[in-house]
């Protein structure tokens, strides 16, 4: 009885579920598309955008069990549409597709790294790049698989060799790179995460993960030398972290849910004509051109994709020698993705 009484009498609960990150005020009708949707990354991911208002069709594809995902996300009470698409009906979950997110592929698993995952997940990101460049042209490519630093230069060659690629529209998201230095930052400097705003440069894996520190107002909390070198390390290598805490069961992909789900909502927002929207990506970029033909940095957003990509700030010397050691090893991670893609069409 007292449970149905305030069920009736309690605005907090007669009120529609929100999440916070989704901005409630603006819709648009907007195709998204999830390759890899059943997968732990996938499910999470899934769920999210089912839940943001600018999605109005929302399509989920895998080589199993996408259509039971879709039925199950389907049944929330939010006015997209959610349909499931099996292996076989790939092309089909791409018609029309507005943005398309890729989390396919293994997990980590205890003492990998991500590059140990590339010959694996190469393949998947090409084979889903080339229906998308076949059906999708036009569509913004978010990718998620890793190593997000080779995978996303073998989504742009495959694009290129179909002769549809457009820089503005592929971008590697890194977002849980920004979104673990003000998790960790802010535990440091007693903020709130949501204030503490750290912009992440270079890539996204290990030394390549350039946290620019300097940059929040709560950095100057954190003192040179072994403190600075700890929370930088922590940054860098906090899928480890996941991995081992999982016991060799999973890797980082609630975090990674969330964080896609972070940008690919920024993006919406762009794409709807919102001014202003900035986010950290992995996009082909001139800041390192000479060194690092794609390189992660705040860009903004508008409703071609990357509306601009800013000079980066004045750098501390600690965070100079991160960037020094991040492009030989970016530059690497990006030449690999390039010649597989060449190799392996």
């Amino acid at each position: 009885m007292f449970a149905r009484a305030a069920l009736r009498t309690s605005p907090a609960v007669a009120a529609p579920v929100s999440v916070r990150l989704f901005s409630q005020s603006a819709t648009a009708n907007r195709n998204v598309a999830v390759l890899g949707a059943s997968g732990g990354i996938g499910q999470p991911l899934s769920l999210l955008m089912k839940l943001n208002p600018l999605v109005s069709n929302l399509r989920l594809y895998d080589i199993r069990l996408a259509p039971g995902v879709a039925a199950d996300i389907d049944h929330i009470n939010t006015a997209s549409k959610c349909t499931g698409y099996p292996q076989e009906d790939l092309e089909k979950a791409l018609e029309g597709a507005e943005v398309i997110l890729i989390p396919a592929g293994v997990p980590r698993k205890p003492g990998m790294t991500r590059d140990d995952l590339f010959n694996t997940n190469a393949s998947i990101v090409r084979d889903l790049a080339k229906a998308a460049a076949k059906v999708a042209p036009k569509a913004h490519m978010l990718i998620i698989s890793n190593p997000v630093n080779s995978t996303v230069p073998i989504v742009a060659e495959v694009f290129k060799k179909a002769g549809v690629y457009d820089p503005k529209r592929l971008f590697g998201v890194t977002t849980l790179d920004v979104t673990r230095a003000s998790t960790f930052l802010s535990g440091l400097a007693g903020s709130n995460p949501d204030d503490t705003k750290v912009p992440v440069i270079g890539g996204h894996s290990g030394v390549t993960i350039v946290p620019l520190l300097s940059q929040a107002q709560q950095g100057s909390s954190i003192s040179a030398g072994e403190q600075y070198e700890k929370l930088v390390h922590r940054i860098q290598f906090g899928g480890d972290e996941v991995v081992k805490a999982k016991d060799g069961a999973g890797s980082a992909t609630l975090s990674m849910a969330y964080a896609a789900a972070v940008f690919a909502n920024s993006l919406l927002k762009a794409l709807n004509g919102e001014k202003g929207v900035k986010e950290c990506a992995f996009v082909e970029s001139p800041l390192f051109a000479d060194k690092a033909k794609f390189f992660a940095s705040p860009i903004e957003l508008g409703t071609e994709g990357v509306a601009s990509i800013p000079a980066l700030p004045q750098l501390s010397a600690e965070e100079q020698k991160l960037v020094d050691a991040c492009l030989p090893d970016l530059a690497k991670n990006i030449s690999k993705g390039v010649n597989w893609a060449n190799e392996n069409p």
